[in-house]
């Protein structure tokens, strides 16, 4: 399966809610995201502030590529960010473009 990095936001308390990135796989199609044993399928522009849901909980998630600048929530705050250890190198080298000291 193919896997990227990406920014994951649960949209189900509101329109800031606890956000973070993490490596997604997707499935043979493209149609279906997976993380940590969760399954996101796209709203297809019917989300409001939100791009995809978790297909048990139908809960509505933002999803999208992390950004250069680190600005990835949909609405600016200045709630923490979490980094899952597993990209959180690839993450400051090759997306923030940052060295990193180990």
């Amino acid at each position: 399966m193919k896997s990227r990095i990406m920014y994951i936001e649960n949209k189900s308390g509101g329109l800031s809610g606890a956000g973070r990135v993490g490596r997604v796989t997707f499935s043979k199609t493209g149609a279906t995201l997976y993380y940590q044993g969760k399954s996101f399928q796209s709203l297809k522009g019917y989300g409001f502030k939100a791009n995809y849901f978790e297909v048990e909980s139908g809960e509505h998630y933002w999803i999208s590529g992390p950004k250069s600048n680190g600005q990835d929530r949909l609405y600016p705050t200045n709630a923490p960010l979490e980094i899952d250890e597993d990209v959180k190198m690839e993450y400051w080298t090759v997306i923030r473009g940052r060295a990193v000291s180990t």
